[in-house]
């Protein structure tokens, strides 16, 4: 992670849970972190707490589901940071819903944010880095076991999104090799993670991970040498049956 010190980082979906925490940990590896978050009061407490480590923690004020809103994020990072070396996508949305009755709405947010926010993310960050010239960036997919096979039958919308983060991982991959580029971009999917997302009965009758175990993924991912890519990392608490 030594190569990483001094260098930006973008994690979005940083008020709570796994964002936080992961922001949290890049901060303390001596990161200059912009953490994305609609609410963003939590945000700057988490930064404030962070004072004293080696980096240091932007708050930044987007909704994910907003085009406008993620160039202006951008835009503030280019211009305030000079680029972007990381991004973290980690923003979600998972809504219970049903497939023969469920509100669109429901099912419309999370496509605009899991799979349409993150795609927009990523051209940005993208375009940023090759405005700087930076062919040894990296973009982090937080995915879910949902994006490999359903998992909860009223969760169908939300496995259906993550699926299309599946592919498009494999997807950038692919146009990335096309131009010679040593970007990297790895997918990382959690079982059930103990966050403010799952259902509250889910987390209390079966086995679930911790967000620092994601954390901690991420900067395995993040150590790897130059020449190696994580291109998908499935973590699952024993004795998941999901």
């Amino acid at each position: 992670m030594e190569r990483w010190m001094g260098r930006v980082a973008v994690v979005t979906g940083t008020s709570s849970g796994i964002g936080a925490t992961i922001a949290e940990e890049l901060v303390k590896k001596g990161l200059i972190v912009v953490g994305l978050a609609r609410r963003i009061e939590r945000v700057e407490k988490l930064s404030n707490s962070l004072k004293s480590e080696k980096g240091k923690l932007h708050p930044l004020k987007c909704d994910i589901s907003k085009e406008a809103e993620i160039k202006n994020a951008f835009l503030w990072i280019k211009t305030k940071l000079g680029g972007v070396d990381i991004l973290v996508n980690n923003a979600a949305v998972a809504t219970d819903t049903k497939l023969i009755d469920g509100p669109t709405q429901d099912w419309k947010s999370m496509l605009d944010t899991n799979v349409l926010g993150l795609s927009v993310c990523t051209k940005e960050a993208l375009k940023l880095m090759k405005e700087k010239g930076k062919d040894d960036g990296h973009i982090i997919h937080i995915n879910s076991i949902g994006g490999h096979k359903p998992v909860v039958e009223r969760l169908a919308m939300y496995s259906a999104s993550k699926h299309a983060v599946t592919v498009l991982t494999e997807g950038l991959r692919r146009e990335l090799i096309k131009q010679n580029s040593k970007i990297k971009v790895s997918s990382i999917s959690p079982g059930l993670v103990r966050t403010e997302m799952p259902p509250q009965e889910m987390i209390d009758n079966l086995p679930v991970l911790e967000c620092e175990d994601i954390a901690n993924a991420i900067m395995y991912v993040l150590g790897t040498p130059p020449h190696v890519q994580i291109h998908e990392l499935m973590i699952k608490p024993i004795g998941e049956t999901l």
